[in-house]
């Protein structure tokens, strides 16, 4: 098909005005609307419990965690990996007394996945912006997990790259091994999702590194996610759901996740052909048009600006960059 044509179709998904958010007592906690009795994990901190990381699920409305660390740990994954209902949860949340969410640090609400798997070129406006034509199939590359920070953690601007930039992205978390799935069955190995920011060093991505993506991607502090881990049960269709990102409060990118060329269960099945898919394992599903490295002209991220990535029922963070220590 093509991109002009996919364009077309994909219009009528686009985001006619700003998507709905919350904020709460605090001006750097902020959340997206969600449907009655969420599901919704993070991974947060407290002055009561110093650098101890806790598991909580957040209230329907954003405002306060419960925490679930004494039965489950206080890491997602390791819940995940447990195989707890949803009413199990739900019924250990309801016997603690909650915290407000403006008395707890939010982390990245999945720390240390085995894997962070990452799909370029997965968006007709992302393919447009380039010139490039629709794939025919898939491009993966990956970003170490030390790349990983917390929904509102700083972003290094590494003074080795003057070409920093943004990628909203939709982050699926998995929930079950994965191995040899076939496309029918492949959205049942989903536990979640997250927003996500791809940052990326397009020098090193593009010019340096003889080519290869994995410094440019893979730099300290590239890899912001949260606030929360949605439950793939809250979120009626992944592949219709507002997208966007600013940029010092100016809106660059603007979109769609049924924009993506290659969906979720495309993704997993051609994945796990080859690669076995772990719970806790992060995909990066692709960003739409709007990134700076393709403005004219091109625009990179520099110290002191503050980047806001939001999806629709999924949330929004907020990174500032800062400068190299």
């Amino acid at each position: 098909m093509a991109i002009s044509a996919l364009r077309t179709l994909c219009a009528s998904y686009r985001l006619s005005a700003t998507i709905a958010s919350r904020n709460s007592a605090s001006s750097r906690r902020f959340f997206s609307n969600s449907p009655t009795n969420a599901m919704r994990f993070v991974q947060y901190r407290t002055s009561a419990t110093g650098d101890k990381q806790l598991l909580g699920v957040l209230s329907d409305d954003g405002t306060k965690v419960s925490n679930v660390s004494e039965r489950y740990g206080g890491d997602l994954i390791s819940f995940i990996r447990s195989g707890s209902s949803l009413d199990e949860v739900k019924a250990v949340a309801s016997k603690v007394a909650p915290t407000a969410i403006g008395d707890v640090e939010l982390l990245a609400p999945v720390t240390n996945p085995q894997k962070i798997l990452c799909v370029g070129l997965n968006y007709s406006g992302h393919c447009e912006e380039q010139n490039k034509p629709i794939p025919k199939e898939p491009m993966f590359f990956s970003k170490y997990a030390s790349t990983i920070v917390g929904p509102y953690g700083n972003v290094i601007a590494h003074r080795i790259s003057d070409q920093i930039d943004w990628e909203v992205e939709l982050a699926v978390v998995i929930g079950k091994t994965a191995k040899g799935v076939s496309k029918a069955n492949a959205m049942e190995h989903v536990f979640g999702y997250t927003v996500a920011q791809d940052i990326s060093a397009r020098d090193w991505q593009k010019q340096r590194n003889g080519g290869q993506f994995l410094i440019g991607k893979s730099m300290d502090t590239f890899c912001p996610l949260g606030p929360a881990v949605v439950h793939r049960s809250l979120v009626a269709d992944p592949h219709r759901l507002a997208i966007k990102c600013s940029v010092n409060g100016v809106e660059k990118q603007n979109g769609s996740t049924a924009e993506l060329i290659f969906r979720i269960d495309d993704i997993i099945q051609r994945v796990t052909e080859s690669i076995t898919l772990l719970p806790g394992d992060v995909i990066l599903t692709g960003t739409p048009a709007g990134v700076g490295m393709h403005r004219k002209p091109a625009e990179f991220l520099k110290p002191g600006d503050v980047i806001d990535s939001e999806i629709e029922t999924i949330g929004k963070i907020k990174n500032k960059v800062i400068a190299d220590a």
